[in-house]
Protein backbone atom coordinates (compact mmCIF):
# COMPACT_ATOMS: atom_id res chain seq x y z
CA UNK A 1 0.00 0.00 0.00
CA UNK A 2 1.22 3.47 -0.86
CA UNK A 3 1.72 5.83 2.06
CA UNK A 4 -0.55 8.83 2.48
CA UNK A 5 1.99 11.37 1.32
CA UNK A 6 2.47 9.49 -1.94
CA UNK A 7 -1.25 9.08 -2.61
CA UNK A 8 -1.73 12.78 -1.87
CA UNK A 9 1.04 13.69 -4.32
CA UNK A 10 -0.48 11.53 -7.06
CA UNK A 11 -3.94 12.94 -6.44
CA UNK A 12 -2.52 16.45 -6.58
CA UNK A 13 -0.83 15.63 -9.90
CA UNK A 14 -4.16 14.50 -11.34
CA UNK A 15 -5.88 17.65 -10.11
CA UNK A 16 -3.12 19.77 -11.62
CA UNK A 17 -3.56 17.94 -14.93
CA UNK A 18 -7.30 18.59 -14.77
CA UNK A 19 -6.88 22.31 -14.19
CA UNK A 20 -3.91 22.87 -16.52
CA UNK A 21 -4.89 20.60 -19.43
CA UNK A 22 -1.43 19.01 -19.37
CA UNK A 23 -1.37 15.20 -18.95
CA UNK A 24 0.35 13.49 -16.05
CA UNK A 25 2.18 10.11 -16.13
CA UNK A 26 0.10 7.02 -15.43
CA UNK A 27 -0.16 5.62 -11.91
CA UNK A 28 0.54 2.14 -13.29
CA UNK A 29 3.87 3.38 -14.68
CA UNK A 30 4.90 5.45 -11.67
CA UNK A 31 3.74 2.89 -9.09
CA UNK A 32 3.44 -0.52 -10.79
CA UNK A 33 2.73 -2.26 -7.47
CA UNK A 34 -0.18 0.02 -6.63
CA UNK A 35 -3.59 -1.62 -6.25
CA UNK A 36 -7.24 -0.58 -6.50
CA UNK A 37 -7.36 0.48 -2.85
CA UNK A 38 -4.45 2.84 -3.49
CA UNK A 39 -6.23 4.12 -6.58
CA UNK A 40 -9.42 4.98 -4.69
CA UNK A 41 -7.38 6.86 -2.09
CA UNK A 42 -5.77 8.85 -4.91
CA UNK A 43 -9.24 9.50 -6.34
CA UNK A 44 -10.42 10.86 -2.99
CA UNK A 45 -7.47 13.24 -2.84
CA UNK A 46 -8.20 14.53 -6.34
CA UNK A 47 -11.87 14.93 -5.37
CA UNK A 48 -10.98 16.81 -2.20
CA UNK A 49 -8.97 19.29 -4.25
CA UNK A 50 -12.06 19.91 -6.38
CA UNK A 51 -14.22 20.39 -3.31
CA UNK A 52 -11.68 22.75 -1.76
CA UNK A 53 -11.95 24.83 -4.96
CA UNK A 54 -15.73 25.18 -4.45
CA UNK A 55 -17.24 22.21 -6.30
CA UNK A 56 -19.87 19.90 -4.75
CA UNK A 57 -20.67 16.20 -5.15
CA UNK A 58 -24.10 15.55 -6.69
CA UNK A 59 -23.88 11.81 -7.39
CA UNK A 60 -21.86 8.86 -8.58
CA UNK A 61 -20.87 7.22 -11.84
CA UNK A 62 -20.37 3.55 -12.53
CA UNK A 63 -17.75 2.70 -15.08
CA UNK A 64 -16.52 -0.36 -16.94
CA UNK A 65 -19.91 -2.07 -16.74
CA UNK A 66 -20.19 -3.26 -20.32
CA UNK A 67 -18.01 -5.79 -22.10
CA UNK A 68 -17.57 -3.32 -24.97
CA UNK A 69 -15.96 -0.72 -22.72
CA UNK A 70 -13.96 -3.33 -20.80
CA UNK A 71 -12.56 -4.65 -24.06
CA UNK A 72 -11.71 -1.13 -25.23
CA UNK A 73 -9.67 -0.41 -22.08
CA UNK A 74 -8.46 -3.91 -21.29
CA UNK A 75 -9.93 -3.97 -17.77
CA UNK A 76 -12.51 -6.46 -16.60
CA UNK A 77 -14.30 -5.20 -13.50
CA UNK A 78 -16.58 -2.23 -12.76
CA UNK A 79 -15.39 0.87 -10.98
CA UNK A 80 -16.96 4.05 -9.66
CA UNK A 81 -16.28 7.74 -9.37
CA UNK A 82 -17.92 10.91 -8.10
CA UNK A 83 -19.91 13.35 -10.23
CA UNK A 84 -19.91 17.01 -9.25
CA UNK A 85 -21.92 20.12 -10.01
CA UNK A 86 -19.20 21.46 -12.29
CA UNK A 87 -19.48 18.35 -14.50
CA UNK A 88 -23.23 18.74 -15.11
CA UNK A 89 -24.69 20.06 -18.38
CA UNK A 90 -28.37 20.19 -19.28
CA UNK A 91 -30.12 18.54 -22.22
CA UNK A 92 -29.27 20.31 -25.49
CA UNK A 93 -25.99 21.76 -24.23
CA UNK A 94 -23.04 22.63 -26.43
CA UNK A 95 -19.77 21.56 -24.80
CA UNK A 96 -16.49 23.28 -25.60
CA UNK A 97 -13.91 20.59 -26.35
CA UNK A 98 -11.24 23.07 -25.27
CA UNK A 99 -12.25 22.35 -21.67
CA UNK A 100 -11.41 18.64 -22.09
CA UNK A 101 -8.24 16.70 -22.85
CA UNK A 102 -8.93 13.39 -24.62
CA UNK A 103 -12.74 13.11 -24.64
CA UNK A 104 -14.82 10.14 -25.72
CA UNK A 105 -18.60 9.89 -25.58
CA UNK A 106 -20.93 7.20 -24.29
CA UNK A 107 -24.71 6.99 -23.99
CA UNK A 108 -26.32 5.61 -20.87
CA UNK A 109 -29.17 5.76 -18.39
CA UNK A 110 -29.09 8.01 -15.33
CA UNK A 111 -31.05 7.42 -12.11
CA UNK A 112 -32.30 10.21 -9.85
CA UNK A 113 -32.83 8.88 -6.34
CA UNK A 114 -35.71 9.91 -4.09
CA UNK A 115 -34.56 7.98 -1.03
CA UNK A 116 -31.30 6.71 0.41
CA UNK A 117 -29.73 3.37 -0.50
CA UNK A 118 -27.30 1.80 1.93
CA UNK A 119 -25.64 -1.53 1.26
CA UNK A 120 -24.73 -4.26 1.65
CA UNK A 121 -27.85 -6.24 0.83
CA UNK A 122 -29.40 -3.78 -1.65
CA UNK A 123 -31.52 -5.59 -4.27
CA UNK A 124 -32.80 -4.49 -7.67
CA UNK A 125 -36.22 -4.05 -6.07
CA UNK A 126 -34.69 -1.70 -3.52
CA UNK A 127 -33.12 0.33 -6.33
CA UNK A 128 -36.39 0.67 -8.21
CA UNK A 129 -38.24 1.72 -5.04
CA UNK A 130 -35.56 4.32 -4.27
CA UNK A 131 -35.56 5.82 -7.78
CA UNK A 132 -37.53 8.97 -8.54
CA UNK A 133 -37.00 8.67 -12.30
CA UNK A 134 -34.60 7.55 -15.00
CA UNK A 135 -33.42 9.66 -17.93
CA UNK A 136 -31.08 9.23 -20.91
CA UNK A 137 -27.74 10.96 -20.61
CA UNK A 138 -24.34 11.32 -22.18
CA UNK A 139 -21.15 10.85 -20.25
CA UNK A 140 -18.10 12.42 -21.84
CA UNK A 141 -15.26 10.41 -20.42
CA UNK A 142 -11.78 11.87 -20.35
CA UNK A 143 -8.33 10.90 -19.18
CA UNK A 144 -5.80 13.11 -17.49
CA UNK A 145 -3.02 10.68 -18.44
CA UNK A 146 -0.83 10.64 -21.56
CA UNK A 147 -3.21 8.44 -23.57
CA UNK A 148 -6.02 5.91 -23.24
CA UNK A 149 -3.69 2.92 -22.79
CA UNK A 150 -4.60 2.72 -19.12
CA UNK A 151 -4.94 0.05 -16.46
CA UNK A 152 -7.59 -0.34 -13.77
CA UNK A 153 -5.63 1.62 -11.13
CA UNK A 154 -5.24 4.48 -13.61
CA UNK A 155 -8.92 4.91 -14.41
CA UNK A 156 -9.96 4.47 -10.76
CA UNK A 157 -7.47 7.09 -9.57
CA UNK A 158 -8.63 9.45 -12.31
CA UNK A 159 -12.20 9.51 -10.91
CA UNK A 160 -13.20 6.60 -13.14
CA UNK A 161 -12.13 8.69 -16.16
CA UNK A 162 -15.11 11.02 -15.76
CA UNK A 163 -15.05 14.28 -17.68
CA UNK A 164 -18.52 15.87 -17.83
CA UNK A 165 -22.06 14.64 -18.46
CA UNK A 166 -25.26 15.84 -20.11
CA UNK A 167 -28.44 14.95 -18.25
CA UNK A 168 -31.61 14.41 -20.27
CA UNK A 169 -34.83 16.29 -19.56
CA UNK A 170 -37.07 13.27 -20.27
CA UNK A 171 -38.18 11.39 -17.17
CA UNK A 172 -39.60 7.87 -16.87
CA UNK A 173 -40.68 5.70 -13.96
CA UNK A 174 -38.53 2.53 -13.82
CA UNK A 175 -41.55 0.63 -12.48
CA UNK A 176 -43.12 0.97 -15.93
CA UNK A 177 -40.16 -0.48 -17.85
CA UNK A 178 -37.94 -3.52 -18.15
CA UNK A 179 -34.67 -1.60 -18.25
CA UNK A 180 -32.70 -4.69 -19.25
CA UNK A 181 -34.63 -4.76 -22.54
CA UNK A 182 -34.96 -1.03 -23.19
CA UNK A 183 -33.02 -0.37 -26.39
CA UNK A 184 -30.71 2.61 -26.87
CA UNK A 185 -30.06 4.28 -30.23
CA UNK A 186 -27.11 6.65 -30.52
CA UNK A 187 -27.00 9.02 -33.49
CA UNK A 188 -24.15 11.23 -34.67
CA UNK A 189 -24.97 14.03 -37.11
CA UNK A 190 -28.24 12.34 -38.03
CA UNK A 191 -26.84 8.84 -38.60
CA UNK A 192 -27.19 5.83 -36.30
CA UNK A 193 -23.72 4.90 -35.06
CA UNK A 194 -24.52 2.51 -32.22
CA UNK A 195 -27.32 0.59 -30.58
CA UNK A 196 -27.46 -1.23 -27.29
CA UNK A 197 -29.74 -2.56 -24.60
CA UNK A 198 -29.78 -2.23 -20.86
CA UNK A 199 -28.67 -5.85 -20.59
CA UNK A 200 -25.21 -4.70 -21.75
CA UNK A 201 -24.77 -3.03 -18.34
CA UNK A 202 -24.13 -5.91 -15.93
CA UNK A 203 -27.39 -7.49 -17.10
CA UNK A 204 -29.42 -4.35 -16.34
CA UNK A 205 -28.70 -0.75 -15.32
CA UNK A 206 -30.68 -1.49 -12.15
CA UNK A 207 -28.25 -4.28 -11.27
CA UNK A 208 -25.35 -1.88 -11.82
CA UNK A 209 -26.82 0.60 -9.33
CA UNK A 210 -27.39 -2.22 -6.82
CA UNK A 211 -23.73 -3.24 -7.29
CA UNK A 212 -22.66 0.33 -6.56
CA UNK A 213 -24.81 0.61 -3.44
CA UNK A 214 -23.47 -2.67 -2.10
CA UNK A 215 -19.85 -1.88 -2.97
CA UNK A 216 -20.03 1.52 -1.29
CA UNK A 217 -21.96 0.07 1.62
CA UNK A 218 -18.99 -2.12 2.50
CA UNK A 219 -17.02 1.12 2.83
CA UNK A 220 -19.66 2.71 5.04
CA UNK A 221 -20.86 5.02 2.24
CA UNK A 222 -24.50 5.30 1.19
CA UNK A 223 -26.24 6.66 -1.88
CA UNK A 224 -28.31 9.70 -0.90
CA UNK A 225 -31.75 10.94 -1.91
CA UNK A 226 -31.40 13.48 -4.71
CA UNK A 227 -28.19 12.02 -6.07
CA UNK A 228 -27.71 11.31 -9.78
CA UNK A 229 -26.29 7.88 -10.60
CA UNK A 230 -24.80 7.29 -14.04
CA UNK A 231 -25.30 3.57 -14.57
CA UNK A 232 -22.74 2.81 -17.30
CA UNK A 233 -22.34 2.77 -21.07
CA UNK A 234 -24.56 0.64 -23.28
CA UNK A 235 -22.33 0.90 -26.38
CA UNK A 236 -18.63 1.40 -27.23
CA UNK A 237 -16.86 4.72 -26.65
CA UNK A 238 -17.28 7.24 -29.49
CA UNK A 239 -14.78 9.75 -30.84
CA UNK A 240 -15.98 13.37 -30.93
CA UNK A 241 -15.04 16.45 -32.95
CA UNK A 242 -15.93 20.08 -33.52
CA UNK A 243 -19.50 20.47 -34.79
CA UNK A 244 -20.68 16.95 -33.90
CA UNK A 245 -24.34 16.66 -32.88
CA UNK A 246 -25.35 13.58 -30.86
CA UNK A 247 -28.70 12.20 -29.78
CA UNK A 248 -29.28 9.32 -27.39
CA UNK A 249 -32.76 7.77 -27.30
CA UNK A 250 -33.77 5.00 -24.91
CA UNK A 251 -37.02 3.19 -25.65
CA UNK A 252 -39.77 4.08 -23.20
CA UNK A 253 -37.63 6.77 -21.58
CA UNK A 254 -36.96 9.49 -24.13
CA UNK A 255 -34.20 11.37 -25.89
CA UNK A 256 -31.20 13.51 -24.91
CA UNK A 257 -29.09 15.62 -27.27
CA UNK A 258 -25.92 17.68 -27.29
CA UNK A 259 -23.28 19.28 -29.50
CA UNK A 260 -19.53 19.85 -29.41
CA UNK A 261 -17.47 22.82 -30.50
CA UNK A 262 -13.76 23.59 -30.60
CA UNK A 263 -10.76 21.31 -30.18
CA UNK A 264 -9.61 19.21 -27.24
CA UNK A 265 -6.49 20.25 -25.35
CA UNK A 266 -4.43 17.14 -26.14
Amino acid sequence: MLDQSRTDALGDALYDALTSGKPTPKISALEPDSDIEDAYRIQLRMLQRRLDAGDTVIGKKIGLTSRAIQDALGVYQPDFGQVTQAMLFEDGATIDLGTLMQPRLEGELAFRLKSDLMGPGVTVTDVIRATDYVTPCFEIVDTRFDDWQIKIQDTVADNASCGVFVLGSAQADPRDLDLSLAGMVLEKNGEVIATGAGAAVQGSPVMAVAWLANTLGKLGIGLKAGEIILSGAQAPLMAVADGDHFTCEIAGVGKCEMRFKGEAQV
